[in-house]
């Protein structure tokens, strides 16, 4: 193997660990932002694989009469720490597209160095390579995979932080239509502003002040979103009524004859899993979702319902 040779292959191992560092303190990070304690374990694993493809990096380098820099976990960890201060003012797709763009690098500079270490007849290192081109192809699935149910709304693996969130809603804000008139706008708000508040019944019932005051602005919210939706519509404001009613179903508070599932609130926990299956638009599954979580919560319904989400944002990104 010539000077030239072993200067290439080392000095690509020292650019993939460096990358590698980077991507342990990304996965810590995204740990914070786990939807489910499932995907939690799974992030926290991968820190841990990760740890340990750069120690047998760091042992390949070693091998190759190279010194891995010490400073390689400390840059790692900063640059993450960056990344993550940084991503806090992008909406939440930007910074996966981040993470997924680091993933790819390393993809990519796997398979260089395997190309490196096969014409350098160094085969523990052709074989380290083999394992990292498994991990990262495996690493942009996934990332890819929760990139595409979060464009067909969730819920994808990681939420988003509060800042993300605002971000997302502001990029939507600003290329959103405005095709409301001045008339039909002013009837919304008339609308939003005179729905009254079930105050009588709630305390007929003998509820507690702070039961009252929360169950009597979710039914004022809900019923001037219905009322706002059906007046919008009535005007001609297809778009703000759309709006509206996306509103509504995220929020689960559509009524049960609204639902894409006939005859639901008749269905048990089974029969309404087999429907949710049958499913195939990816709004009818989130309109699911959001009814059970807000109704009934019935945890094997949900589960079916994202499982379900999840195969097609699979077939969407070209996983299946």
């Amino acid at each position: 193997m010539s000077t030239l040779d072993t200067t290439t292959l080392r000095t690509q191992l020292r650019v993939v660990l460096d990358l590698t560092n980077t991507e342990i303190q990304i996965a810590e990070t995204r740990m914070a932002q786990a939807r489910t304690d499932a995907v939690r374990r799974e992030l926290s694993e991968n820190a841990d694989n990760a740890r340990a493809r750069a120690e047998a990096i760091e042992a390949a380098l070693r091998e190759l009469g190279g010194v891995p820099q010490l400073a390689g976990p400390f840059l790692g960890r900063a640059a993450a720490v960056v990344k993550a201060m940084a991503e806090q003012a992008q909406p939440f797709d930007e910074a996966l597209l981040g993470d997924l763009a680091l993933e790819h690098q390393l993809l990519d500079r796997a398979r260089y160095i395997k190309a490196l270490a096969t014409a350098a007849q160094q085969p523990d290192v052709v074989a380290l390579a083999q394992r990292l081109i498994t991990a990262h192809t495996a690493t942009v699935d996934w990332l890819t995979t929760v990139l595409a149910e979060d464009a067909l709304g969730g819920p994808a693996a990681l939420r988003r932080t509060p800042l993300q969130a605002a971000a997302g809603t502001a990029v939507k804000l600003v290329n959103l239509p405005v095709t409301w008139s001045a008339r039909g706008l002013d009837k919304v708000l008339d609308t939003v502003r005179a729905a009254p508040p079930a105050v009588g019944e709630l305390l007929t019932q003998g509820a507690q002040a702070g039961d009252v005051a929360v169950k009597t602005l979710t039914a004022s919210r809900d019923a001037a979103l219905e009322t706002a939706e059906q007046v919008t519509r009535r005007e001609g404001a297809d778009t703000a009524a759309d709006a509206l009613h996306s509103i509504r179903t995220a929020t689960g508070v559509l009524d049960h004859d609204e639902l894409p599932i006939g005859d639901y609130e008749e269905l048990n926990v089974n029969q309404a899993a087999t429907a949710v299956k049958e499913l195939t638009e990816p709004t009818d599954i989130r309109t699911i979702i959001a009814y059970e979580e807000t109704h009934k919560n019935r945890s094997g319904v949900v589960s079916a319902a994202r499982t379900r989400l999840t195969a097609i944002a699979k077939q969407v990104g070209g996983l299946s």
